[in-house]
């Protein structure tokens, strides 16, 4: 389908202009795209790993929790971890890769000032307080990685968009459309010169009567 202009001169020195940029754009948004999936492949490896970790350390990590609670009693658990208890903020950077904005998580912890009785709680408390402060930073990782995925991934699918329409759409009926004005061109030039010579003919032929 041709684009909706005049056959003109003028209009086909424009469209050979465009025709030059959205190429140019199409190769740009190309490499752009071959670039996102490369760091969306790289970025989603990791998320998946990063998942693995965390689907098999978080039944392990409230495993460790029901067993303290177990091995000496629900309040006396609450207690101890309530005296432990710290802070943590996390804090959204924003950053940028390949052009996409991503969010990057930064955590501060607070200091733990209180202690709890070693006598009165069971040792599956103390494991299941460190791994869980081994494991958070973790989770945090991977939902990072989850959120960058996700951006990536609508990235991709909107220059991927883009890239098809100026592929599949918007160049091919440039093209068309040149093809067109340039035959019509060619063809108003036959005419006007099949015309002239008519006209030269006409005028030879007066000229040799005349001359007679």
């Amino acid at each position: 389908m041709r684009l909706a202009v005049n056959p003109t001169r003028m209009e086909l020195l424009k469209l050979r202009r465009r025709l030059v940029v959205a190429r140019r754009g199409h190769k740009l948004l190309k490499d752009k795209l071959d670039g996102l999936i490369k760091e969306f492949m790289n970025i989603a490896h990791e998320y998946r790993n990063l998942r693995q970790i965390v689907d098999d350390e978080l039944p392990y990590v409230m495993k460790l929790f029901v067993l303290a609670e177990i091995t000496s009693s629900r309040s006396i658990t609450e207690n101890a971890l309530e005296s432990v208890m710290q802070d943590l903020e996390l804090t959204v950077r924003p950053a940028r890769l390949m052009s996409v904005r991503i969010q990057k998580l930064e955590t501060t912890y607070g200091e733990v000032t209180g202690r709890y009785s070693l006598v009165h709680t069971s040792a599956e408390l103390d494991m299941a307080i460190a791994k869980l402060r081994e494991f958070l930073p973790k989770l945090l990782s991977m939902a990072e990685a989850e959120d960058t995925v996700r951006r990536l991934s609508k990235e991709v699918e909107k220059t991927r968009r883009r890239v098809n329409a100026l592929e599949h759409s918007f160049i091919p009926r440039l093209i068309e459309t040149i093809r067109f004005i340039t035959s019509k061109l060619e063809e108003m030039e036959r005419s006007t010169t099949s015309s002239l010579m008519k006209i030269k003919s006409q005028r030879l032929a007066r000229e040799a009567a005349q001359g007679t």
